[in-house]
């Protein structure tokens, strides 16, 4: 008799949120930062990242926006109900909302490969993705430590490839441990792709 048992899974959140009106208004403030953000957009020159963030400019969206205080009041439902599935002992604290940005990829633009250091839970809200935009792409977490292992068959299952792509619509929300790392291929849409990312930190 024998059995194989399923260790240290990597897990992802995804939910939908149903609020049109918000990834409306999300898309609107995201614009405008885009256009006002002048610290943010000379980042963006300096470092080489195509198209805009706020994430080195601005780090007080939900003061400066309602849309982004509405938000953050539901992810802080959201995050606590996926450290609740993690099992986290989280003593006498909690999940605090660290960070929030404003991504705008345009054609061609992509995100390297990273992972968000010093965060507990990461994530990403969509609020706007034209036919063709780039999907978010997970990396396993062991990928560095495998050496000679072989290739993973083409129609592998899910929890056995080595890369698995999400592709999320407007209003998806996706949540995953920080130490997972992820990037965004090429955008090929000849729209922005627009994301507001975030991190969450053990306070």
């Amino acid at each position: 008799m024998s059995e194989i048992l399923s260790l240290f899974p990597t897990r992802l959140y995804r939910a939908e949120l149903d609020a049109p009106a918000l990834i409306a208004e999300l898309e609107d403030a995201a614009r405008a930062l885009a256009l006002d953000d002048e610290a943010g957009r000379k980042w963006c020159r300096k470092n080489g990242y195509p198209g805009y963030t706020s994430y080195a400019s601005l780090d007080d969206l939900p003061w400066r926006f309602p849309a982004f205080k509405t938000l953050a009041k539901s992810l802080d439902r959201h995050v606590a109900a996926f450290a609740k599935h993690l099992e986290f002992d989280l003593g006498g604290g909690k999940l605090a909302l660290d960070a929030l940005w404003v991504n705008i990829l345009p054609e061609g633009g992509f995100h390297a490969a990273h992972i968000h250091p010093l965060s507990v839970i990461s994530g990403t809200v969509y609020v706007a993705l034209p036919a063709g935009a780039a999907a978010l792409r997970l990396e396993d977490p062991r990928h560095a430590m495998m050496m000679a292992a072989p290739p993973r068959k083409a129609k592998a299952a899910l929890e056995n490839r080595a890369f698995v792509s999400v592709d999320p619509r407007p209003g998806t929300l996706l949540l995953w441990e920080s130490w997972l790392r992820h990037d965004v291929p090429v955008n090929r849409a000849a729209e922005e792709r627009i994301s507001v990312s975030f991190n969450y930190n053990w306070v």
